[in-house]
């Protein structure tokens, strides 16, 4: 038979015909358009040959007519494989599912390793590993991929500069980087402080030097605040001045707003896909039904498949459509300039440092043209206005001067 896949599925028959006229019997197989294959003499009087598992009947009806013996001799092929495996089950279903066993064991966390963290931040790490899922006992192919666990980590966890995330068979491994505070840098040499904007002085903390101004005074850009000379006037010191100068600023900020905006939102519904990905290929093993959702999200997971700690060259692919819809959100002129002035509020807040603080505001200009709402807006802002200024020679003949003019200016004629 010249295609031999098909009857190895077919299943073949080896067929030994003992007696006289054995090749009659190969000549009246052959004139019922039975086909034979593989016929070899065995004796005088013993012919061998093979034949497909669907002629046996043929077979069987012309070996009622023949006078000698006809023997079948075994059977080859699937359905005879399959016949062997039927009666040794047990042992088949015992070594299937210690295989299954070991797949699945092997796609367990058994480990978890963090590398890089003091004590306190790798306890931070763990504790939200465990609200994500992600510890001992978990089925990795439920979990989020390593992508999305670093970023809900960085996200998450205060004091992460960096994460690495790389999942080994059974074993999530964790590399970190923490944040780090700079270090004050050490003053090289004397200073003054002094303003860094137009302010109104609010409070001073002072805790190197003399202060040069006091509450409630107006003082300009580059102004003296603190002085870094102290002692009398025949002796003075000069030393790096410290503290704080917390000063009301003033911002002047522009921002516009639509009345009305159109975004998308998530109905609810929903469709699943669990697919088997074979490089280039995928095969669907659950969830055959395609959406018919006219806008969707789409999101994906792939997931590597280990066996005894070696990534095999399959992957579980679970997709999620998520229906979603296009709506439009309107606000009245009073709710966007409420939105508009808040926008502005956080806009200039990311610009300010982390200690300054809007202390009022108030709207300068309001204006309601195409749709949209445009705002000016004026910020207080209290902040530190202190910055430190090299003391140089010229600034310690001044001092003397200044004290010379103000004990001249005392003294009575």
């Amino acid at each position: 038979m010249n295609n031999q896949w098909l009857a190895f599925f077919q299943g073949v028959v080896v067929v030994k015909v003992q007696g006289q006229g054995a090749e009659r019997f190969i000549n009246r197989l052959s004139r019922s358009r039975v086909p034979v294959w593989q016929v070899s003499r065995q004796g005088e009087q013993t012919i061998s040959f093979s034949c497909s598992l669907k002629h046996i009947h043929e077979v069987r009806k012309a070996a009622r007519a023949f006078e000698g013996d006809v023997r079948f001799y075994r059977g080859e092929g699937f359905p005879f494989l399959l016949k062997r495996l039927l009666k040794s089950s047990g042992f088949v279903i015992g070594a299937v599912g210690f295989l299954v066993i070991i797949l699945l064991l092997s796609n367990v966390v058994w480990r978890i390793n963090i590398g890089g963290a003091s004590p306190k931040m790798e306890h931070e790490i763990r504790k939200e590993l465990s609200r994500m899922g992600v510890e001992k006992g978990k089925f990795i192919l439920g979990l989020d991929d390593p992508e999305t666990v670093q970023k809900k980590l960085l996200n998450r966890v205060e004091g992460l500069t960096w994460i690495g995330v790389e999942v080994k068979g059974s074993t999530f491994h964790f590399r970190v980087v923490e944040k780090t505070e700079p270090k004050e840098k050490k003053q090289k040499g004397p200073r003054h402080l002094v303003a860094a904007k137009d302010a109104v002085i609010v409070k001073l903390f002072v805790k190197k030097g003399q202060a040069a101004v006091k509450r409630n005074q107006f003082v300009h850009k580059g102004q003296l605040l603190v002085s870094g000379l102290i002692g009398t006037e025949e002796k003075q010191t000069k030393i790096a001045a410290d503290g704080e100068v917390l000063g009301e600023t003033w911002y002047k900020t522009t921002v516009e707003m639509p009345v009305t905006t159109d975004f998308h939102v998530l109905t609810g519904r929903q469709v699943q896909k669990h697919l088997l990905e074979m490089k280039t290929l995928r095969v669907p093993v659950w969830g055959f039904k395609n959406h018919s959702f006219a806008n969707h999200k789409k999101d994906e997971q792939v997931h590597s498949v280990s066996f005894l700690g070696i990534k095999l060259p399959v992957n579980y692919v679970e997709k999620t459509y998520y229906e979603s819809e296009q709506t439009s959100r309107s606000y009245t002129e009073k709710e966007a300039e409420l939105h508009a002035l808040k926008a502005a509020r956080e806009d200039l807040q990311a610009k300010l440092s982390e200690k300054a603080v809007i202390s009022g505001e108030k709207v300068l200009q309001r204006q309601f043209t195409n749709g949209k709402v445009k705002l000016s807006v004026h910020f207080q802002v209290l902040e530190n206005i202190a910055v430190g200024k090299p003391i140089t020679q010229g600034d310690k003949k001044n001092a003397r001067r200044k004290k010379h003019n103000e004990y001249s200016a005392r003294k009575p004629e």
